[in-house]
């Protein structure tokens, strides 16, 4: 287990929860980032949105490492990524892990 990475995770987790009140799990910040990325304020969204939401967040974060390019937005301010290098194959766990660090720096580039 990676212990940094761990305590890392924990502040980055209560310090983005303080603001909501509530601690979030993963998929919740990774929602807000999602929002907060697609800059269009408070709006009711259908389910297939929300999916769409989350795609925005996982590109945003995961762009600093190299795996998207921001390409653009559309003519309704959506947010539009390329996956330009492949993802790695990964069990739950590693993913997690390279989640936690891509959500941790988003953070800390955003702050």
């Amino acid at each position: 287990m990676n212990f940094e990475l761990e305590k890392n995770w924990r502040e980055t987790v209560e310090k983005v929860s303080e603001h909501f009140g509530e601690s979030l799990d993963m998929q919740s910040i990774l929602f807000m980032i999602g929002v907060q990325e697609l800059n269009k304020g408070f709006q009711k969204l259908s389910k297939d949105k929300k999916v769409d939401v989350m795609h925005i967040a996982v590109c945003s974060v995961l762009e600093p490492a190299g795996y998207y390019e921001f390409l653009g937005r559309d003519e309704d301010g959506w947010p539009h990524y390329e996956n330009i290098k492949k993802l790695p194959n990964l069990n739950d766990k590693e993913q997690d892990s390279m989640m936690k660090e891509a959500i941790i720096e988003y953070f800390q580039q955003n702050s």
